[in-house]
């Protein structure tokens, strides 16, 4: 019994050690998170679900300063300042960073995705962690994915029942070449543009629609400049945590799993109050007024055959090798 206390104090010396000495490792930090999305949208709750967690596992030494709803600038300023390292972390649209990382235009593709649970297969696979790591030879590091959801299409012109109804509108979208090319190949006007500016423009009508997950469509009001929403899910994205990779460099290894496990933590977080708010955004809309239509089964299948051209075409860009990879790796989900 003597021998068994002495071992189980000499095991509880050696973790109490390790403890400091992990503590140590910690340094106090100040770090900025940013985000298009505003305050009470799930990336918002998740970013704050973060900090907590970081202040937390830090005991208070790493603080996070949240910046949600563009404040710090559009996406694209948000890259460029995590890359130069006068921002250390922000969280955006996955599709986005295919300026950086070509092979990220992947999760662009049209219909890419059945669900969301495949969606988090293939990111949290080795796949996902492959193509985040595609970032770090253009000073940036992808922690984790969290999501914004399936995108559906809003206007302020008329409801959309059919496929052909959207020829003639003139939409926003995500300043890539892929969504460039699906909004024309379904004989739509593409507008590129930051997202700060689409409320404003929506307003204006310098644009007649845009598309987005209904949680953004409803945190952001768009009800007040939009009538017409149309279910169509032709579009899953998955959002990308990212560091810059500069400010990376200098911190411990202790440091940096304490902010890669806190992201894939809050990672949960997001993804499930993403998911639980998507049918209240859309009692949300309806009850502001919005006519809400859905695609019927025969309208979606002629959706995704126009996409056929638009896939095949940027399959070429991204790259064959990482297209078939990732078909691979949803094909073993769907078994």
């Amino acid at each position: 019994m003597k021998r068994l206390m002495l071992k189980t104090l000499a095991a509880a010396i050696v973790l109490a050690v390790c403890g400091v000495s992990q503590a140590q490792d910690i340094k106090e930090h100040t770090f900025k998170f940013a985000t298009q999305n505003p305050e009470g949208h799930p990336v918002a709750l998740g970013m704050k679900k973060f900090a907590e967690i970081v202040a937390a596992k830090s005991g208070g030494k790493i603080k996070i300063n949240l910046f949600p709803g563009g404040q710090l600038g559009s996406d694209q300023a948000n890259v460029s300042a995590a890359q130069g390292g006068t921002l250390e972390m922000v969280v955006m649209n996955t599709g986005i960073l295919a300026s950086v990382a070509k092979e990220l235009a992947i999760f662009d593709f049209p219909f890419l995705f059945a669900n969301a649970k495949e969606a988090d297969g293939l990111v949290d696979s080795a796949v996902g962690k492959k193509l985040h790591a595609k970032l770090e030879e253009k000073g940036l590091v992808g922690l984790s994915f969290w999501e914004l959801g399936f995108r559906q299409i809003t206007n302020s012109k008329r409801p959309l029942n059919k496929v052909e109804d959207i020829d003639g509108l003139k939409l926003r979208v995500i300043p890539n070449p892929i969504n460039v090319d699906w909004v024309k190949a379904l004989g739509a006007n593409p507008t590129p543009l930051p997202f700060p500016e689409v409320y404003a423009a929506l307003e204006q009508k310098a644009i007649d629609g845009q598309e987005n997950p209904l949680t953004v469509i409803a945190a952001n009001k768009f009800w007040e400049v939009q009538k017409y929403v149309a279910i169509t899910n032709h579009q899953y994205n998955p959002q990308s945590v990212i560091f810059s990779k500069k400010i990376w460099d200098t911190l411990s290894p202790a440091e940096k799993k304490l902010l890669d496990d806190a992201a894939d933590e809050a990672a949960k977080y997001e993804r499930e109050q993403s998911r639980a708010m998507m049918n209240t955004a859309l009692e949300t809309l309806k009850k502001n007024g919005m006519t809400v239509t859905e695609f019927p089964p025969a309208e979606i299948a002629k959706f995704r055959e126009k996409m056929k051209p638009v896939i095949a075409k940027h399959s070429e860009k991204v790259g064959e090798a990482t297209v078939q990879e990732v078909q691979a790796e949803l094909a073993k989900l769907r078994k």
